[in-house]
């Protein structure tokens, strides 16, 4: 009998080495809805709305994004800042414009911008970090991803999507 209990000990340490490696290897999924009530200082009175989608796949070497906006005016530029909900932070990455991407003059809906961040990436006070840095302030809630336009005329904020200072803003979350 106790050779039948021992045939059992491998199976049980690789049914916990896998179950530790599923816990591990799993994909982390953030979001932000964008809004021009959650804009600071001041909310604005944008009907432009946005979503910001993270994914860091297993390993955490890079994390995908998807910004997808609607009725978004003259927009100029999309930067992910470290901060919290109630305050103004530095920008850490830009995702809009990249790639070769211009600014966007007039109306527009649809994917403003896509790609991926990696640690070479980051700007301000995430230089030099390694990505997990970026990961563990995502996982505090302590980034935000704001939108900027502009219509090019003065006086600034003068016009449709004139929102120099920002007009849509969106905490991100863990999903």
């Amino acid at each position: 009998m106790p050779t039948k209990r021992l045939n059992w000990i491998p199976l049980m340490t690789a049914a916990l080495a896998l179950a530790a490696f599923a816990v591990h290897s799993e994909e982390l999924h953030f979001t932000a809805k964008l809004s021009g009530t959650a804009q600071l200082p001041e909310p604005t009175n944008s009907k432009a709305t946005g979503e910001l989608n993270l994914t860091v796949p297993d390993g955490g070497k890079k994390i995908s994004y998807t910004l997808t906006v609607t009725d978004l005016q003259n927009a100029t530029t999309a930067e992910l800042h470290l901060g919290s909900p109630t305050i103004n932070g530095p920008v850490i990455f830009k995702l809009f414009p990249a790639h070769g991407a211009t600014a966007k003059k007039g109306a527009f809906s649809g994917v403003l911008a896509e790609g991926t961040i990696t640690a070479a990436d980051m700007l301000g006070p995430m230089a030099g970090s390694p990505l997990s840095d970026l990961i563990d302030e995502l996982r505090a809630g302590n980034a935000y991803l704001n939108i900027h336009t502009n219509d090019g005329m003065d006086p600034p904020e003068s016009g449709p999507g004139d929102y120099r200072k920002g007009e849509i803003r969106g905490q991100i979350t863990m999903k």
